[in-house]
């Protein structure tokens, strides 16, 4: 059965040439495109092309690019050219918008362009570090390595931002429990009592206030749900906004627990990018400045950005992060023994590993107070609008006696 297939091929004159051929199969088509002194580089069934035509609707998550950057450094690793590996992965990735990605980067390969150029072609969402790693194997020979050290960092941040996200799901879901709770209580169970606002004279306080805000809840539930609802979006589109995402992140860094949890996770990240960088020959300076961009926390950041300025006018990585005071004792102490032993990639890993484990420590004690704390004011909330609806329940006894 005869099959159109479209191509891309190089002619003698070293133009890119696409176009369709038809053929009983694939080896015929490249036979027949051969005899026409074509060098195939890419070909595929014309169905299936007119359909993959572009990125795709799906989105691509950092998995994805996690998972094609470590199929890319497995076969670079195992011999396969640059070109030849990047060519497979845009014909035998799962997902279609990394297949449109890496054909974008077969064909910055094809026109000359260096690995780093085909990587940033490719439009994938690479953190910045990465182009660095890439440029680094490049100028030593070991760009499967490189990539591999990217994909185990990029596999790091993925990690701890799941981490994270999955030890706060229940305090969340306790929250907007006791939320839903409380809010139920108002709209369906306190309503069912206003008449006494009408039938006693005189209320206690408390009884009059859960009352009438029961009565309120009913009369005005929309308003009630954009009330709820309006804070929440307001902080979302507030943390958008890189000004008040900084001043945000200025306020959580002085809260007692929270930002020491913070805190020694940016320590961690920064500790692992700078390795990974270091390990690869990457400058010192730039190796600094770019894991400095992993950090959240505006105040490390700066002391930071101050060491690396004071490297850069000559001082020892250690002493210029103990003078800014960047780190602990412990942290001081295992980069200067990695500066005198010419082992500082490992003395760094351990570092990460360190305020990994102090930054995890640091989260159940936040999600301890959490628990607690949820469970108090949802209690206080219940309890309130019992008491108040049992107070106005006795008074309008009281008054009928």
């Amino acid at each position: 059965m005869t099959t159109n297939y479209r191509y891309v091929a190089i002619d003698e004159a070293g133009h890119e040439t696409v176009g369709d051929v038809s053929a009983n199969s694939r080896r015929e088509a490249i036979t027949t495109l051969l005899k026409q002194s074509l060098t195939v580089v890419d070909l595929d069934n014309n169905t299936r092309a007119t359909e993959e035509d572009g990125p795709g609707k799906k989105r691509i998550t950092p998995l994805d690019v996690v998972t094609a950057l470590f199929e890319l450094s497995s076969m670079l690793n195992a011999g396969v050219s640059a070109a030849e590996a990047v060519t497979s992965q845009s014909q035998s990735s799962a997902h279609q918008g990394v297949r449109w990605a890496f054909k974008l980067a077969s064909k910055t390969l094809r026109h000359g362009g260096s690995f780093e150029q085909a990587m940033e072609s490719s439009l994938l969402p690479f953190p910045d570090y990465v182009s660095f790693l890439v440029r680094a194997g490049e100028a030593s020979g070991k760009l499967g390595e490189a990539l591999n050290d990217a994909c185990e960092q990029m596999q790091y941040d993925i990690a701890i931002r799941s981490e994270t996200r999955n030890a706060l799901i229940y305090p969340v879901i306790l929250v907007l429990s006791g939320i839903m709770s409380v809010l139920m209580m108002f709209v369906y169970v306190v309503p069912s009592f206003v008449n006494l606002l009408e039938e006693a004279e005189s209320l206690p306080f408390l009884a009059w206030a859960v009352l009438s805000a029961g009565k309120w809840s009913n009369d005005n539930f929309l308003l009630l749900l954009l009330l709820l609802g309006l804070p929440p979006l307001l902080t979302v589109g507030a943390w958008m906004q890189p000004k008040i995402r900084i001043q945000m992140l200025q306020i959580i860094e002085r809260l007692p627990v929270v930002g020491e949890w913070i805190s020694h996770a940016d320590i961690a990240s920064w500790s692992k990018v700078l390795s990974s960088l270091v390990r690869n020959r990457v400058e010192l300076i730039m190796a600094m400045e770019l894991a400095a961009e992993s950090v959240r926390m505006p105040s490390r950041k700066r002391v930071l950005v101050k060491a690396k300025n004071a490297v850069k006018a000559g001082d020892a990585l250690s002493v210029a992060l103990e003078d800014n005071e960047c780190l602990n004792a412990t942290g001081y102490n295992l980069v200067r023994v990695g500066e005198r032993s010419g082992k500082l990639e490992s003395m760094l890993d351990a570092l990460a590993k360190i305020y990994t484990e102090q930054g995890q420590q640091r989260m159940k004690k936040v999600l301890i107070l959490i628990e607690p704390l949820a469970i108090l004011l949802i209690g206080i909330g219940m309890g309130t609008i019992i008491i108040g609806i049992m107070l106005a329940i006795t008074s309008a006894n009281d008054i009928s006696i």
